[in-house]
């Protein structure tokens, strides 16, 4: 006599739904975009690299706040990095020039001023600081004129460029008028409308 396995057994039910859920959990899992995606914070899987929906940090904005610190060096190297990424625009030049200036590299300083001025004639941070490179170097004339300059497109706002005007003019008079300071020139830069001293 023949032994036939009935269809309807309560046991090969069971195993047959066992298998049809096992199948429709790997197929779903195949399928799933998200079923191999790198888990969030603490994951086990590696980063996958930059998110480019996120902005980075301002050069410029970390170099002022380095400058302000002192830490000119690191300054000078976020306004290249801010070079790198919005071009060589005149805030960036001026921004150069004056870490160039605060590291002692005084030609290299009144290059890159002198190039930021012919960028833009109106830009006052440009001249003024051009004007403290000058000082440095003694061409206590040129400083004047490049001061007057800054002071005259200012409207005579800045108390930092009228400072250092007086400063130039006193010089120049007599060359050998003794500056309490010579830090007291002020470098200054754009910010949001207005002028904030870099170093004093």
């Amino acid at each position: 006599m023949c032994l036939r396995h009935d269809p309807s057994s309560p046991k090969l039910v069971l195993r047959r739904v066992v298998l049809a859920c096992l199948s429709l959990a790997t197929l779903t899992g195949c399928h799933d975009p998200n079923a191999l995606a790198p888990l969030k914070e603490g994951g086990v899987y590696a980063p996958t690299g930059i998110k480019a929906n996120v902005a980075s940090v301002d050069g410029l904005i970390v170099g002022h706040r380095l400058m302000a610190s002192g830490e000119y060096e690191l300054a000078l190297r976020a306004y290249l990095r801010a070079a790198g990424d919005r071009g060589l625009d005149v805030d960036v030049m001026s921004a150069i020039g004056s870490a160039n200036l605060k590291l002692g590299r005084l030609g290299q300083a009144e290059k890159i001023l002198r190039r930021a001025v012919e960028a833009d004639e109106t830009f006052v941070p440009a001249w003024n600081n051009l004007g403290v490179v000058l000082m440095e170097q003694r061409n206590y004339g040129e400083a004047e004129r490049v001061f007057r300059m800054a002071f005259a497109l200012d409207s005579g706002q800045s108390a930092e460029i009228r400072d250092n005007l007086r400063l130039a003019l006193a010089k120049l008079k007599n060359p050998d008028t003794i500056i309490q300071n010579e830090s007291d020139f002020t470098l200054v830069r754009r910010g949001t409308g207005d002028y904030l001293i870099l170093a004093r």
